[in-house]
């Protein structure tokens, strides 16, 4: 069972900047026919945080001290909570924090929510939840 007590554990804060080249390829990979390049300035793509989330210094720091192995792990759900626009060309800081670990089917299944704060400069951009499961049996 993942222990309980990390639930509010603070993992290391970190910065990412949202580069013209990087979104132009994800807007190709994802989006309509016609979109084919960001220009700086221009609006990142709703779920595009998510993809500069994993760009930390070590997108596994989570599961490394809560002693998850990968072949365990399922996705869960992702939830975006907007508090202002981010953009092409912005330097975003990432402040991740485990929020809860809870348990389904007595230990069958277990969930960890990581919440992470999204800021550029003092301005709060956005919060991100992700729920990832561990299967235990």
């Amino acid at each position: 069972m993942i222990d309980k007590a990390f639930v509010g554990r603070v993992l290391p804060r970190f910065e990412v900047l949202a580069e013209c080249g990087a979104v132009s390829a994800f807007l190709r990979a994802t989006a309509a026919p016609g979109c084919q390049a960001a220009q700086a300035g221009s609006q990142l793509p709703p779920t595009y945080l998510f993809c500069l989330e994993m760009q930390g210094p070590d997108p596994a720091a989570m599961r490394k001290l809560l002693g998850i192995d990968i072949g365990r792990v399922l996705h869960g759900e992702e939830l975006f909570v907007y508090h202002a626009p981010a953009h092409v060309g912005d330097l975003l800081a990432f402040e991740p924090r485990i929020a809860d670990i809870y348990d389904k089917r007595a230990g069958e299944l277990e969930f960890v929510v990581r919440e992470t704060r999204v800021w550029r400069g003092e301005t709060a951009i956005a919060t991100l939840r992700n729920t990832t499961v561990v299967r235990n049996g």
